[in-house]
């Protein structure tokens, strides 16, 4: 395992953490720093009294004195001077390595940008070319238009065609650069940039390890009496395992989340193409279809942008499917344990209320009802709350598991070329379109993001006044339990702000309220 493939989406984590392990060698360096100060002080208050009754003792004493002194200009020399300068040179590098890390971002936002523009354009051309096409359409069948207005009209129809299509090209060109580089990014470039950090931290750490190890050194060269003890530390120094940390760092942070796929071609071309004549330049279409294709959730491009206060949850869905996964164990352990707890304790009291009834000398069999009925109830309530956390934990390894291999898969296949529309289907294309678009499996974030089932609950809790208004950036189609969907462009009532799980409540103007990806708005607050 490494950071690159495990922690892909973990980039606050490893900056954390990185800086974390530099923060411990300033304090390590720090720490054997005041030690030689003490040794110091310890050395010169040994020499301090010399009675003529205490001669030898004093002179043996001072010998002692002579070897703290040494310890002190070991550790001065050997490890703060080495570390202090070791530790500036990893910051320059971990410095180095995240500037390169955030450019890679920067350069993927604003080839995402230009996509954006360029479909933009690609779509506004569409519907230039499609308006000046209708246009020349109705000055052809007109006969009070003059000859020369047909064709200028069929001229600037032909114009805006052209012009549609060269937007078209230039789209397709700047999809297929972009996914080309998104795929570099996830795939090569970050990955290898956090491998970087990883070597970088385990050097790091392998160094401390040694700095842990010089301590030791100085004690047992002077001191052999406590041999023992600083054996013990020299043991300590050497168990430093930058593996392992590297390890307990991507099981403890590592979010099982599947990395984001390319982003799908737009066709907005299908209503323009027509069978040029001579004298016409198409037949009228019977409904203009929508030049805006199906719409689809779109996944989240930046996975490092900080997160807000999540809101915590009976079954840790707030969490990554990971860190669910592995608190749910902890939880389902937890109650295992209760339970046979509680267990016990109901058999030792049946235990105790049948020798009270052998021997009624010894107590009151009535007096022990009250706690067996007590543990009874603890056992049914335990019983459910383990099969529920069973439930929970089933389905969170299914995800872990469907992500795991979404993520391998994607791993290994390259991006696909984007497909070009087909010349004669635009009759079609709007019930394939929608069959398509039935057909589609739920995209990532849907299937990533928990979406909470008690939503109807807390429309009955919350009050119903807006906070705010918002503006729906991108298309959403709510189709699981407790969502909304919403077009592109449309105005919303603000209901409930994110609470850091990634929704947000609004409310539709021709009515209904649910819940919608932060991302996809543009919200202001009253």
């Amino acid at each position: 395992m490494d950071w690159g493939t495990e922690l892909w989406d973990q980039f606050e984590v490893l900056e954390r953490h990185t800086q974390w392990g530099l923060d411990l060698l300033d304090r390590y360096v720090k720490f054997v720093k005041e030690r030689t100060e003490v040794e110091q002080a310890y050395a010169k208050q040994l020499r301090f009294s010399q009675q003529q009754s205490f001669v030898q003792i004093l002179q043996e004493v001072n010998d002692f004195a002579g070897q703290r002194e040494l310890v002190a200009e070991n550790l001065s020399v050997r490890v703060c001077l080495e570390l202090t300068k070791y530790s500036q040179e990893m910051k320059q590098e971990r410095k180095m390595h995240f500037q390169e890390g955030r450019r890679a971002q920067q350069q993927l936002e604003n080839g995402f940008k230009q996509l954006e523009n360029s479909k933009r354009k690609f779509e506004r051309d569409c519907r230039e070319a499609e308006k000046a096409a209708q246009t020349a359409e109705r000055l052809d069948q007109d006969i009070n238009a003059t000859k020369a207005d047909v064709e200028k009209a069929k001229q600037q129809a032909h114009l805006r065609s052209h012009m549609a299509e060269e937007s078209k090209n230039e789209y397709a060109a700047q999809l297929q650069r972009f996914n080309r580089d998104q795929a570099h990014f996830y795939f090569s470039q970050m990955p290898q940039i956090f491998d970087k950090l990883q070597d970088m931290d385990e050097r790091r750490a392998t160094r401390l390890g040694a700095g842990y190890g010089l301590l030791s050194e100085a004690e047992l060269e002077v001191v052999p009496i406590i041999a023992k003890c600083l054996e013990g530390m020299k043991v300590a120094a050497n168990a430093v395992d930058p593996k392992n940390d590297s390890q307990v760092l991507i099981e403890l942070h590592k979010s099982g989340f599947a990395r984001p796929g390319d982003v799908e071609f737009e066709d907005f071309s299908q209503p323009m193409n027509r069978a040029p004549s001579d004298s016409s330049l198409g037949t009228p279409s019977e409904g203009r279809p929508e030049l805006r294709g199906p719409g689809r959730i779109r996944t989240k491009r930046w996975p490092f942008g900080k997160k807000n206060k999540t809101v915590v949850t009976e079954d840790f869905s707030h969490l990554p499917p990971e860190q669910q996964r592995k608190r749910l164990q902890q939880q389902l352990e937890e109650r295992s344990r209760e339970l046979q707890k509680e267990v016990d304790q109901r058999e030792a009291l049946k235990k105790m209320k049948d020798v009270y009834e052998k021997t009624p000398q010894m107590g009151d069999p009535a007096s022990l009802e009250p706690q067996i009925a007590e543990t009874l109830s603890n056992i049914e309530r335990l019983k459910l709350d383990v099969q529920k956390y069973e439930a929970w934990l089933a389905e969170a390894e299914s995800r872990v598991l469907s992500n795991r291999g979404d993520s391998l898969s994607r791993h290994t296949r390259p991006p696909d070329p984007p497909a070009s529309a087909p010349p004669d289907s635009s009759s079609n294309s709007g019930s394939q379109d929608t069959k398509e678009s039935s057909e589609e499996p739920p995209s990532e974030e849907s299937q990533d993001t928990p979406i909470y089932t008690e939503f109807d609950e807390d429309f009955e809790e919350e009050p119903t006044s807006p906070i705010g208004h918002c503006v729906a950036i991108y298309h959403f189609e709510g189709s699981s339990e407790g969502t909304i969907s919403m077009a592109e462009g449309e105005d919303l009532s603000l209901m409930e702000e994110d609470k850091g799980d990634g929704w947000t409540r609004v409310r539709r103007k021709e009515g209904g309220e649910g819940y919608v990806p932060t991302s996809y708005l543009r919200v202001t607050l009253n």
